[in-house]
Parts: C-alpha cells; structure tokens; sequence
C-alpha cells in the first residue's frame, strides 16, 4: 500500500479495495521486487471466457522508472490476456501522463475516447486505450523471432500453449 500511495498520491486504491482485487479469481498481478523491496507491480482483470480485459494499474518506484520495467510488467500482463484467450485489451491513463501513455503506443495501444474529469479530486481525463491482443501477439512473435529465431523466449510464447483460435 505504501507503493500504492506514493504512486497514486491523490487518488489511491484503499486497503479492502486492493485486497479485494487480489483476492479476485479474474485478475492477474506481478510484482517487481529488488533486495527483497517490491518496487512496482501491475494487475490485469479478464475474466476467463471473456473477449475483453483491462490494465487495471501499473506502478513503480520513482526510482525505478524509465529502466523498461513498466514495459516489461506491461507485457507480462498482455501475454496473460492472450493465454486467457482475450481479444482486446482497455485501459485508462492520465492525460497529464505523455510518459505512460507514449509507453501504451509503444505495444500497439490506440486511443478510443475520453472520460473527463475522471480521475478526482483533480480533475484530470482519462484517455481510454485498447489493442488488439492478437496483433500485438503477432507483432511480439516477430519481434523475438528476429532476435533470436531458435529461442522461445519472451511474453509471447508465454501464451503460445493457450492461444484461442
């Protein structure tokens, strides 16, 4: 919860709520963890047999940004929706944060509307962004087959076994 506050000052998830969302069967969460500290964490919610999930947070330590492990947990948590056979994902980001949302784009996400005001008490807009999970699978595949056509290694093949077709 300490994470939680300091990465979300004014509008933090409350202890029942996160504890909640953990105990959740429909969600999926990683933790980054550096000398026994966690220092980020990110969560899915895609209720299996749905076509849709959700990015329901991810944070980090200040001092863990920009190192590409908010990229890392953002694809954990995609592989994770394509091995529960979602086809698109959605999430909302600040539209004070060029940072996330340039991160977002970066794996394919695109903006599909607006919610103002959303985030209170600052009254800040939430950018709502989907992707098309099997396009980001296929584009992820290429990716690791070009780096290393023998390995199978990386959030992609992590749901080879799941896939839906």
């Amino acid at each position: 919860m300490a994470l939680e506050h300091a990465a979300f000052p004014t509008d933090a998830w409350s202890e029942p709520m996160m504890r909640e969302e953990l105990r959740s069967p429909h969600g999926r969460y990683y933790v980054v963890e550096q000398a026994g500290r966690l220092i980020g964490y990110a969560g899915l919610r895609a209720p299996k047999g749905g076509r849709d999930g959700d990015i329901q947070t991810i944070a980090l330590e200040s001092a863990a940004r920009g190192r590409g492990q908010g990229r890392a947990l953002l694809r954990h948590l995609l592989a994770e929706a394509a091995a529960r056979c979602v086809a698109e994902v959605f999430l909302e980001v600040r539209d004070d944060n060029p940072v996330a949302q340039a991160l977002y784009r970066s794996e394919g996400f695109v903006e599909v509307g607006r919610r103002p005001r959303y985030y209170q008490p600052d009254d800040v807009d939430a950018i709502v962004m989907s992707l098309d999970v099997a396009a980001w699978r296929g584009a992820a595949e290429d990716t690791a087959a070009a780096q290393s056509p023998a390995a199978g290694e990386g959030p992609a093949d992590t749901a080879r076994g799941a896939w839906c077709t």
